[in-house]
């Protein structure tokens, strides 16, 4: 039987969280698998929580904490956790970011992040509301922390960025007709800054290697490049290097089958004139 994995409770509180929830579990004499029987979850994912890869749920934590008799200790933490701003999926992810010399984004559904106005991230921040219990103050904190990340962008040497858009980006509202346009026309503003490349892969094209969701390539000084692949309510980062080849190469496909930055710039305008023209005027 293969050793438990070494835990770092120092690396986030997520990992605080695991390495308190597997003293616990070694002090009750619990397998992985009798804990998760008696909770009831998947002993897969008492080994995620653990690695502090996977925040349990409330229901969850809570049952766990009575389960191991942890006096409320789990429970409290788990508060703590989920007022991080970043997900424990995404912790990594923004760390890399932040250090990356260029950046390769295929979005399939919306802007990327980097690229957002505050409007368009507030709504989109609003949607992915359904997915939890987010109080208005954590979703401020949110709003604030994803806006932050811009200053990437504004640095005196900033990372060169290629952004692949699918064109129902463009299409679909996020936000009402006033927010659409404001972040379109940003998106028009960012693609003639000289770092940032911006194309987008037309429906005409058909069937293409991304149509399993979004992508990011980061390359990092020194070592390499990660991959970073985003779901509806979570995200998984790759590193292994061969594993990480393969979305390089999808990567590539995708950029060689979008339109050109001149022709992308030319939809992106149409797409505003259509379907966001100027006389919009806000509610009064």
């Amino acid at each position: 039987m293969p050793a438990p994995k070494e835990l770092d409770p120092s690396a986030s509180l997520a990992a605080l969280y695991g390495a308190k929830l597997r003293k616990l579990r070694t002090r009750a004499g619990w397998t992985q698998r009798e804990l998760g029987d008696r909770v009831p979850v998947a002993h897969s994912r008492i080994a995620q929580f653990e690695l502090g890869n996977e925040t349990p749920p409330e229901d969850v934590s809570a049952k766990l904490d009575a389960l191991l008799g942890a006096d409320g200790d789990l429970a409290d933490l788990w508060e703590h956790v989920r007022r991080t701003p970043f997900p424990d999926w995404a912790r990594r992810f923004v760390a890399y970011e932040a250090r990356a010399t260029a950046m390769h984004k295929y979005m399939a559904h919306s802007v990327p992040g980097l690229l957002q106005t505050e409007a368009y991230a507030s709504a989109m921040l609003g949607v992915g509301r359904v997915y939890g219990n987010a109080t208005d103050r954590e979703l401020e904190e949110k709003l604030t922390a994803r806006i932050a990340r811009q200053s990437i962008l504004e640095s005196p040497t900033p990372p060169w960025l290629w952004v692949v858009l699918d064109e129902a980006v463009l299409h679909r509202g996020v936000g009402g007709q006033l927010v659409m346009r404001a972040q379109l026309m940003r998106l028009l503003e960012v693609a003639a800054l000289p770092r940032i490349t911006l194309q987008i892969l037309p429906y005409a094209r058909g069937a293409h290697p991304g149509m399993g969701g979004s992508v990011t390539l980061l390359t990092l000084p020194g070592s390499g490049q990660v991959a970073y692949l985003e779901g509806i309510n979570s995200g998984t980062l790759v590193e292994p290097p061969g594993e990480v080849e393969q979305y390089a190469i999808a990567y590539d496909l995708l950029q060689a089958n979008a339109l050109p930055p001149e022709e992308s710039a030319e939809l992106v305008r149409k797409v505003v004139e259509d379907t966001y023209p100027c006389p919009l005027r806000a509610p009064t």
